[in-house]
This record gives structure tokens, C-alpha cells and sequence, in this order.
């Protein structure tokens, strides 16, 4: 079965050479080959301000970013990779993701709790990390993922949230990185 398939790399940093760049090419890559039909967003190639108080958080967000949101309403599945800095998201990423959440996109809180509006569609966490995996989750309980997972996307409604973290990611060597595309690849076809 095909999916419609957004593709985010979260990281500032749009050189062809990050290896983030070479798992969203072979993710996306895959997919296409697949039959899958994708989209792809580099951060990098948006323009991203801060949100510099609530009222500009409750008002519509400028052209560029809705343009974001309405890849984001097409898609069945999104895929958001970033690099892990200083225990979460890159602040370009979380600034666009506050953009992209302005004005109740993707749910809105009352006085009866949230009403999330991005249901019907999933999600996958791509997350790269100086530090080892397994330390983030042990020791850190994966913050910067929960952070994401579910303040931003099971809020919206996406669920569900899978999760790929790759850690040591300076030190795991060529042979490693090669798996992780592979991996990459093997989602990327299956569209997970």
C-alpha cells in the first residue's frame, strides 16, 4: 500500500555531505522507488524566525510556513530527522516547529483538554547523537525525544511515533553508517 510521505531533515546545517542529509536521501530514495509518494523539506532552505511572544504564536503564520503545514496536511507519514544538540532539538528545528504550530494547526488546548487535529497519520523520530544510544535512554530517559513525541506530534494526533536513534554517531565508523542507511533504505521502502 502507498503512503504519501513528508520527509523533514531538522538540521541547519543542508551541506550534501551531514550524514543526516545521506539518511534522508536513502529514506526518501527508497520510498520513491517504492511507489510511495514524497515529499522533502530540508530546514536549512526555510526561512525560520523565532515566535517572539503568544500573539504571534495565535496568529497566522506567514506564507513559507503554511506552505510547511499543507505538506504536513498531505502527508499519511512524517519523517523528521535531526541532530541532537545540548539534549534536544536544534533551535532552528523547534523554531519551526513553533511556527509551523501557530494559530491551533495542529491542536488546540481548552477547558476541556486538547483537541488534536493531525489524526489519521504517523510518525517517525530520526535522531543522530555524539553521545551513545543507550546512555541517552538510561541515563537521560530520551528528553529530547519525549519532548517532541509528545508535547509537539501525539498532541497533534499522529500517532503512531517510532523512534530510530542513532548514537555515537562521530565514532560508529563507516561500516555502521552503511547500516544505518541500509536501515534507512528498508523503512524508506516500507514506508515506516
Amino acid at each position: 500500500m502507498t503512503k504519501r510521505i513528508l520527509v523533514l531533515l531538522g538540521h541547519p546545517d543542508g551541506r550534501p555531505e551531514r550524514f543526516g542529509n545521506a539518511l534522508a536521501t536513502a529514506y526518501a530514495e527508497a520510498a520513491t522507488a517504492a511507489g510511495h509518494m514524497v515529499r522533502r523539506i530540508n530546514l536549512a532552505d526555510v526561512d525560520t524566525p523565532f515566535v517572539e511572544g503568544q500573539w504571534e504564536f495565535e496568529s497566522p503564520p506567514p506564507p513559507h510556513i503554511v506552505a510547511v503545514q499543507e505538506d504536513i496536511l498531505w502527508a499519511e507519514h512524517i519523517v523528521l530527522l535531526f541532530p541532537l544538540w545540548l539534549g534536544a532539538t536544534p533551535a532552528r528545528l523547534k523554531a519551526l516547529l513553533e511556527q509551523v504550530f501557530r494559530a491551533g494547526f495542529g491542536f488546540t488546548v481548552g477547558p476541556k483538554g486538547w483537541s488534536s487535529k493531525l489524526k489519521g497519520r504517523s510518525a517517525r523520530l530520526v535522531v543522530t547523537m555524539g553521545m551513545p544510544a543507550f546512555v541517552f535512554r538510561l541515563v537521560f530517559g530520551s528528553h529530547g525525544l519525549l519532548a517532541l513525541d509528545t508535547g509537539v506530534l501525539r498532541l497533534a494526533g499522529l500517532s503512531p511515533v517510532r523512534k530510530s536513534v542513532i548514537g555515537g554517531v562521530e565514532a560508529i565508523g563507516p561500516k555502521a553508517r552503511l547500516r544505518w542507511l541500509a536501515k534507512m533504505r528498508r523503512l524508506g521502502k516500507l514506508g515506516g
